[in-house]
């Protein structure tokens, strides 16, 4: 997949899709890959996961260079 893609776009879906946009933001975090990687926030549906991930941003579990 990482090879194979110019980009990363997640669809509203379920416990898969998230596990497969964390491993590849893993991966850009420990620079495997400088792509793009991108949530379809469709009606707001990963608006609760976004909050999550600016609150472990802010409380320092996710380094703000990420």
């Amino acid at each position: 997949m990482l090879d194979n893609s110019d980009a990363f776009i997640a669809l509203p879906s379920g416990v898969g899709t998230l596990d497969e946009n964390f491993q590849i933001a893993s991966w850009a975090q420990l620079n495997i890959h400088h792509k793009p990687i991108c949530l379809l926030n469709i009606d707001g549906f990963f608006n609760k996961l976004l909050s999550f991930l600016d609150q472990a941003r802010e409380e320092n579990f996710i380094p703000h260079s990420a």
